[in-house]
């Protein structure tokens, strides 16, 4: 799939103030300084598109990007932000978990996951928690110029047998850097396929 077009769409601070589920949606979540917006940016080609930080959990809202004004691309905050107030975390992942539940238009959920560390448990028990929902996802892991190939794909392993025992078969699993643009292709073609309704 080619980008021609990305704009910022909307913020929300909840599921009740998101717009109408007009396009099928993309949302893509993981841990505090996943490297997150870096990715969304490279995605689409434009540097400033999502706002990129050197403090982890500088997204707050729920923000939405349309993208070829086919689909929408989601940017959720990520979880396991531990310098908000602690109120305010639970807020975000209460709203979080309502769009990830309940949201008409939800059609994916990409997870990204820091290639250069072995299985985290606030990972594992998100993707878990997303099985036990039913929402369909896939496994984007980043960072990866900042690692071996053969360390990556041995800590991929190991993700994979954390979630053994919860998943059946193997997710759509990529592998990606926003630095080199590895991988963007790949995820592309994936979203590319579920908003034609070929998957």
């Amino acid at each position: 799939m080619k980008i021609n077009t990305a704009r910022f769409a909307t913020s929300a601070a909840g599921l009740e103030d998101c717009p109408k589920a007009e396009l099928p949606e993309f949302a893509f979540i993981g841990r505090s300084n996943v490297g997150k917006s870096s990715l969304l940016n490279t995605l689409c080609n434009q540097k400033g598109l999502a706002r990129v930080s050197g403090k982890p959990g500088h997204t707050r809202l729920i923000n939405f990007y349309v993208i070829n004004e086919t689909w929408c691309m989601v940017d959720l905050p990520g979880y396991g932000y531990a310098r908000a107030p602690k109120a305010e975390r639970h807020r975000f992942n209460d709203f979080v978990a309502d769009y990830l539940e309940f949201r008409e238009g939800l059609t994916h959920v990409l997870v990204l996951i820091d290639c250069r560390l072995e299985p985290q448990k606030i990972d594992v028990d998100f993707v878990t928690w997303l099985v036990e929902c039913g929402v369909p996802f896939s496994l984007v892991f980043t960072k990866s110029d900042k690692l071996k190939p053969g360390r990556i794909k041995a800590n991929q392993q190991l993700f994979l047998e954390a979630l053994a025992e919860y998943v059946d078969g193997v997710p759509p699993l990529f592998t990606t850097s926003a630095k080199s643009s590895d991988g963007r292709l790949d995820v592309l073609r994936s979203i590319g396929a579920m908003v034609r309704g070929e998957v």
